[in-house]
């Protein structure tokens, strides 16, 4: 990372993919605005939004007055929301479905003992769906024996001659209650997420870590569109993934560069990947285009590639190296750089407290404002008059991070 001194950032191209979230991106939106003028005030900075450039595409405008320095931002959201819809199966039989050919995929190729070397924390919500879904069926089965066994007792009481007609209609009383209560658990599933992770994790391992046709249809659209930004008069290009995203990212920035060398006079380009999950998926047998992108990406001099998590976090492989953990470190590794957004410094005290069990919503706090931040500062890494590369110039990566290769699979796409 160049520490050589460049003019500030006057016009940037931002870029957020999400995870594997099925609502719509003007969440995004709104969070940005809300959390952006929760910084600002803590921070002692000015920023705004407004509606963004293009209307065919989803995104917003930020305006931000920093240390007397007026940047202006272009932020766009890279959807594949209506992909994560479609996968996601629309009945309680199909996510039990799920539950078992997922479950069987990570136990039989290894990759969850080997994910299990790394950070209790992912593995923990790796394992979370499929307990409480087996729970949520052990209850709609307990309840179903309960009733059938109420209704056959009154019913031989009441209707003695007719002992098998009974036991005919406890059974399907029995079932229809089973049913009713495991439906009730789908639809409460907002405070349960028990389905929302299952319905992940079913994904990544859909393809045994392979990208679906239809994902790397999107892919290459997301590529498009960056490199029409790299074509515009803007100082930075920065692509932001979050979660899943972080490793659609890699990808997406990947084949990018793949196409050639870019002008000298070109944009500046960076990577913030933020809370990834790349083992999930890198870890499974055929994942080898993820894995070639990890080794291709991280060698590159033309991209800063900085990536931050945090072990309060307990959705994501916190201060995992993705590239080293999924065995494509080389002698020519560059980058990531990787370090820890450190909740429990960052947050004050009485805001951890409030936060530390939301699991959730801890994994969306690098979106956020902190009440005492440090160097993470997402409203200034992408408004900002700093690009990524000056503002981390020099950081030393986390002392605790991970690096040793603990993926079974290393092979990669030729």
């Amino acid at each position: 990372m160049s520490s050589t001194a460049l003019p500030p950032v006057r016009r940037r191209k931002v870029f957020y993919i999400p995870g594997y979230d099925p609502f719509p991106p003007r969440r995004y939106r709104e969070l940005y605005r809300k959390e952006a003028a929760a910084q600002a005030a803590l921070s002692g900075y000015d920023i705004s939004l407004s509606p963004g450039r293009h209307r065919d595409r989803f995104g917003w405008h930020v305006r931000s007055d920093i240390d007397g320095q007026v940047t202006e931002a272009e932020i766009e959201v890279l959807v594949w929301s209506d992909i994560v819809q479609d996968s996601r199966p629309r009945s309680v039989r199909a996510t039990y479905a799920d539950l078992l050919r997922t479950a069987w995929i990570y136990i039989s190729t290894g990759a969850l003992f080997r994910l299990m070397r790394l950070r209790k924390g992912p593995v923990i919500a790796a394992l979370y769906p499929v307990v409480a879904l087996l729970a949520q069926a052990g209850l709609a089965l307990g309840l179903g024996a309960a009733f059938y066994r109420i209704v056959t007792r009154m019913g031989r009481e009441v209707l003695p001659a007719y002992e098998a007609m009974v036991a005919v209609a406890g059974t399907g009383l029995g079932l229809l209650l089973g049913g009713l209560v495991l439906r009730w658990f789908r639809d409460q599933d907002g405070k349960f997420f028990a389905y929302y992770l299952m319905h992940d994790f079913a994904f990544s391992a859909s393809e045994q870590g392979a990208y679906p046709p239809a994902l790397e249809a999107r892919l290459t659209l997301f590529r498009s569109r960056i490199a029409e930004a790299l074509a515009e008069d803007v100082q930075e290009v920065l692509v932001v993934g979050h979660s899943s995203g972080a490793y659609l990212a890699v990808s997406v920035l990947s084949d990018l560069l793949a196409e050639g060398p870019r002008p000298k006079e070109a944009p500046a380009l960076g990577l913030l990947s933020l809370g990834h999950v790349v083992p999930m998926v890198s870890f499974l047998p055929r994942a080898e285009r993820l894995r070639a992108d990890l080794r291709a990406l991280s060698q590159r001099a033309d991209v800063t590639w900085v990536d931050v998590t945090a072990p309060g976090d307990g959705c994501c492989f916190a201060l995992c190296d993705p590239v080293s953990v999924s065995g494509q470190a080389t002698s020519g590794k560059r980058g990531p750089l990787v370090f820890s957004a450190a909740f429990t410094q960052s947050l004050s005290p009485a805001r951890w407290r409030a936060l530390r069990w939301r699991f959730f919503r801890l994994h969306f706090q690098y979106l956020c404002a902190f009440d005492r931040p440090k160097d993470y500062d997402y409203f200034q890494i992408t408004a900002g008059p700093l690009r990524l590369s000056e503002r981390y110039a020099g950081r030393r990566p986390s002392k605790s991070r991970l690096e040793t290769a603990v993926s079974g699979y290393t092979s990669v796409r030729s």
